[in-house]
């Protein structure tokens, strides 16, 4: 079963170097963000979580279609022409800013209608709150992808930790203090303040006289990004319209059991969006350079890092569901259980950002094409399914659409990089590395089978008998690279060296 490769991944430098930096920042606030809804749905009943959760909702879909591509434009404009990122930067924010006036307009004026779409009274008197809170992060979107585009990598991963352990004291504390959900909203906005203020601190120091926008590269930025923008504008419609239906079909309660079952695991954008952030720079400067078959080891050695995370990650989910719901959000949302179940095998996915190599090769009338397909997918299928199998419904719709783009868009990639399909995936590390997650979560089974014991201690004994194995077997059949393993190697040192010191220095 060895499945080492020799591939071009190995002869370039790799992604997950200043992907894993950019993750440890945002690991560091991981714990915090993550058990936000943990304390919400103690401290809220089920109505209340459901609330928040619409809220929420409402944001992140205004949020990601107001930018119509322009901040992420920037990963595509700033590697390729540094002497005008000012420039570039400076009609990122101005559009951001105007788009961010435009939302909050209509946030306000379409409150008392979105309640009654969303079946909740109670929304209107809180979106105006997230209109101003709307404003204030699109025009704070850009900050981390400037920072990463011009690889100040240290500093992306202080911004995004501390952004993240900002928000999830904003989000936590006041409502901990006065239970009321209004004080969450108002914390969230002081920390967008606070965020903008740090934004346009350092745009102003990093682009002394540069920090002015420029017409002529306003239209070549439009030019680009308005093709992705309808893309992401589909995307995010596919992406919420499980969450709308349900909303408008059902109380906020049921809503709140749909949206737990949906849970986004933190660790899984953590990782893959540096990630893919990073592929993106590096691809993009190997073109440039007419390099395409480092190109594919920079493909490769991406979606081979995520799979060593993604793979067990999604084993544990599965088979934890249980424990894990129960942990988090008590027993009154026992039956989220089954969706999180069917939610978790779509992380797998996350493995092939396939989104990331389009963008790079100017694939954005595509990448709309394909989300065009996805939403046809889920909209004529949505009815349907949550008539047959009930809330379970729109988990399967979403899985078979995402399916379906993540291979039309490899089909496509294996076009640009003119490669036979042997060569487009690292298939037998994959194949291999999918069979030893499943035979170490072989073992967390058995475990979970056999014990009945508090949730907590169950899912400590079921990550006790599936890390040890799992580690094992992708070592004893070969399927790290040498690199890989001088890696972890010196990792390894490095962590016994500062526990050492630790321990010297608490004796002292």
């Amino acid at each position: 079963m060895t499945a080492t490769a020799t591939n071009p991944a190995q002869k370039v430098e790799s992604v997950f170097r200043p992907a894993l930096l950019l993750m440890s920042g945002r690991m560091l606030a991981f714990v915090a963000t993550f058990f936000i809804p943990v304390v919400l749905t103690r401290v809220f009943d089920t109505a209340q979580f459901g609330t928040y959760k619409q809220l929420f909702l409402v944001y992140a879909s205004a949020y990601y279609i107001a930018q119509l591509g322009m901040a992420s434009s920037l990963y595509y404009f700033l590697p390729a022409a540094a002497h005008e990122a000012g420039r570039f930067v400076a009609n990122s924010m101005l559009f951001l800013g105007a788009a961010g006036l435009v939302c909050m307009g209509l946030l306000v004026g379409a409150a008392p209608r979105l309640a009654v779409w969303l079946s909740n009274s109670e929304l209107a008197v809180y979106i105006p709150w997230i209109g101003v809170y709307l404003f204030l992060m699109l025009l704070s979107s850009t900050l981390e992808t400037v920072l990463i585009s011009r690889r100040q990598y240290r500093t992306a991963s202080a911004s995004y930790a501390l952004s993240d352990l900002a928000r999830a004291a904003a989000f936590t504390l006041p409502v901990l203090l006065f239970r009321e959900l209004a004080w969450l909203l108002k914390g969230a906005v002081l920390v967008a303040v606070l965020r903008l203020a740090v934004t346009l601190l350092y745009f102003r120091k990093e682009f002394p006289g540069r920090f002015t926008t420029d017409r002529v590269l306003f239209r070549t930025q439009l030019k680009y990004a308005l093709p992705f923008a309808a893309a992401v504008f589909l995307e995010i419609v596919q992406a919420s319209l499980p969450q709308y239906a349900v909303s408008y079909l059902f109380d906020p309660a049921t809503f709140a059991i749909f949206a737990v079952g949906c849970l986004q695991i933190p660790l899984v954008d953590f990782a893959a969006s540096p990630t893919s952030d990073v592929m993106m720079v590096k691809m993009q400067g190997i073109l440039a350079e007419g390099r395409k078959p480092a190109a594919v080891g920079i493909w490769h050695d991406a979606t081979w890092k995520l799979a060593l995370l993604f793979f067990p990650l999604t084993a544990l989910c599965v088979l934890g569901a249980q424990p894990i719901i129960l942990l988090l959000f008590t027993e009154k949302y026992a039956a989220s259980v089954p969706i999180f179940m069917a939610w978790s095998m779509i992380i797998l996915l996350a493995t092939f950002q396939v989104d990331g190599v389009l963008r790079v090769f100017a694939q954005t009338r595509f990448l709309l094409a394909l989300n065009i397909m996805r939403l046809v997918i889920i909209a004529g299928l949505l009815k349907w399914s949550l008539t047959e199998f009930g809330l379970l419904g729109p988990v399967f719709v979403v899985a078979l659409a995402n399916v379906a783009f993540k291979t039309a868009a490899l089909i496509r990639i294996k076009r640009l990089f003119n490669v036979s399909c042997s060569e487009l995936l690292p298939w037998a590390r994959l194949a291999a590395l999918l069979i030893v997650a499943i035979a170490a979560g072989t073992a967390a089974w058995v475990v979970k089978s056999q014990l009945s014991v508090a949730p907590v201690m169950l899912l400590l004994a079921m990550g006790l008998a599936y890390a040890p194995i799992y580690a094992t077997l992708v070592w004893r059949f070969n399927l790290l690279s040498s690199g890989e393993k001088q890696g972890l190697a010196s990792w390894a040192r490095r962590l016994q060296t500062t526990a050492t010191g630790a321990f010297h220095f608490g004796k002292r």
